[in-house]
C-alpha cells in the first residue's frame, strides 16, 4: 500500500509551484484559532508547528487586504462545502515569508511546509500551479473508490452464494477494510462517487 509520503508527496511535481508566495501569505486551517492554541499548549506537535510559523491576522478584512483573491477563494469553497463559519475562521500569514516570496528558513523548514499542498483536497490560491495536478489526484482517488464500491457489490454477491463460515469471515474482513477506505473520504463526498 505504501506510506503517505510514497503515495502522495513523492509524486507531487514540485516544479509546478509558481513561487508566488500566496500559499504562505494567507492561509487558514479547519481548526479554530482558540482550539489550535489549546492544542499547542497541550503539546500537540502539529498545532505547535503551525503556530510557530503562522501569525493570525486580526480579522478577515486584514487578511483580505493582503490578498483578497485567496481569502475569497477559501471562503467561497468553504461556503460551497457548507463549512463556513465566520466566527471560527482565522487567516494567518507566515512569519518567514520574505518580500521576494522566498522562505527565510527554506533549508530548515518544517514538514508542514514541505508537505504543502498536503492533500488533493487542499484549497490552493487561484491560478496555483498545483490546481490541475490536485484535480487529477482527486480523480484518481475517486476512481479507486468507485472500484472499491464495485468490489463491495461483488463480495455481496459472493456472500449470497457462500455458506462456508470461514469464507464468510474472510468476506466480512475484506468488506470492512474496503468500507473503511471509502469512509475515509466521506468528508469529501465519497458516498456520491
Amino acid at each position: 500500500m505504501g506510506s503517505y509520503e510514497e503515495n502522495y508527496l513523492a509524486k507531487r511535481p514540485q516544479h509546478l509551484c509558481h513561487m508566488c508566495g500566496k500559499c504562505c501569505r494567507v492561509v487558514t486551517t479547519s481548526t479554530p484559532y482558540a482550539q489550535l492554541k489549546s492544542m499547542a499548549e497541550s503539546g500537540d506537535k502539529g498545532a505547535t508547528d503551525f503556530l510557530s510559523l503562522f501569525e493570525p491576522y486580526p480579522s478577515i478584512e486584514a487578511a483580505r487586504n493582503v490578498d483578497a483573491d485567496v481569502v475569497d477563494n477559501i471562503i467561497n469553497r468553504l461556503k460551497n462545502d457548507g463549512k463556513f463559519d465566520k466566527n471560527n475562521i482565522t487567516f494567518y500569514g507566515c512569519r518567514f515569508l520574505q518580500d521576494n516570496n522566498l522562505c527565510s528558513r527554506y533549508e530548515t523548514r518544517l514538514d508542514l511546509c514541505k508537505h504543502c499542498p498536503s492533500t488533493p483536497w487542499s484549497i490552493v490560491p487561484p491560478n496555483c500551479g498545483f490546481e490541475g495536478w490536485l484535480f487529477w489526484q482527486r480523480e484518481e482517488i475517486k476512481q479507486k473508490i468507485r472500484k472499491s464500491k464495485e468490489e463491495l457489490l461483488e463480495l455481496k454477491i459472493l456472500r449470497m452464494k457462500t455458506i462456508d463460515k470461514e469464507v464468510l469471515k474472510k468476506i466480512d474482513a475484506v468488506e470492512h477494510k474496503i468500507q473503511k477506505s471509502i469512509d475515509f473520504y466521506k468528508k469529501y463526498g465519497s458516498e456520491n462517487w
